[in-house]
Parts: C-alpha cells; structure tokens; sequence
C-alpha cells in the first residue's frame, strides 16, 4: 500500500472513530467499497470488519436491487436491521462507498442514522470509492 493511501485510510479510520465517539453505543463501523473490500474500520478485529464489509455490501446490493423493483430506481439510503442484542446500519457513503455501523441493541436508532448522516454529508468527497479497473479487480482475487 502506497504512503498515500495509509495516509487515507488512517485518515479515514480517524473519522469512523469520531463517529463512534459521538455515538458510545457504536461497537464498529467498516467504510467499504461497494464490492465489499474494507476502505478503513475502528472497533473491529480486522476479520470482524472484513465479514461486516462482506456482509453489508450483498445487504446493500440486495437492497438497490428492491429498490430498483418496486421503487423505480437504485437508490438505498439506510438498511437497519435489528438483530439479538445488536442492531446493524448500513448507508450510502459516497461513490461506490457504503459506511457499516454495529451497534448496541440499546443505541437509539434514530441518533445513530442521524450521526452516520451528518458524517457523512460533512466528508462524502473523500468516503469516494474510485472504479477499479478489471486488471485490478482481477488481480484482487488473486491474493
């Protein structure tokens, strides 16, 4: 990984934490590209994070998926889903950019979505994802 892009993604893991600071409900939260590779995590073992990136990238495709069949077009603002003692978000983040965000079955809804919102509607530029070309996605599954 480039010094750039350890630059970006520290940055980036920086955000997510003040994210979770704001929010001490917050367990984790991955920023991943839309294919589900992780872009940056805070509160997460990496293989947690990169099963969470997984896991809300085929929600969040499944999602855009209904979303183009009964609502006439591919935009997802949030997913929750409410699970046993934890509650799961999953929004929009930016081009080919989508934010994960696992959090205590206590959290209050409504604050965690408003503060995923409010991050990232202050930084969506750099949440961007940029298209991978096929020679890299290939090469990405090769490793």
């Amino acid at each position: 990984m480039s010094g750039f892009a350890q630059n970006h993604s520290s940055d980036l893991a920086w955000l997510l934490k003040g994210l979770a600071d704001e929010v001490p409900a917050i367990r984790g939260c991955v920023l991943l590209s839309s294919d589900g590779l992780t872009k940056a995590m805070h509160g997460l073992e990496r293989t947690n994070a990169e099963y969470l990136a997984a896991l809300a990238s085929g929600l969040f495709s499944m999602t855009r998926s209904a979303s183009a069949e009964f609502d006439g077009g591919s935009e997802v603002r949030q997913i929750a889903a409410e699970l046993h003692s934890s509650q799961l978000f999953i929004s929009w983040a930016g081009y080919n950019s989508v934010l994960a965000v696992l959090a205590d079955g206590s959290a209050d809804p409504a604050v965690v979505g408003f503060e995923m919102s409010r991050l990232i509607g202050s930084v969506r530029p750099f949440l961007d994802t940029a298209t991978r070309s096929a020679a890299a996605t290939a090469g990405e599954r090769m490793r």
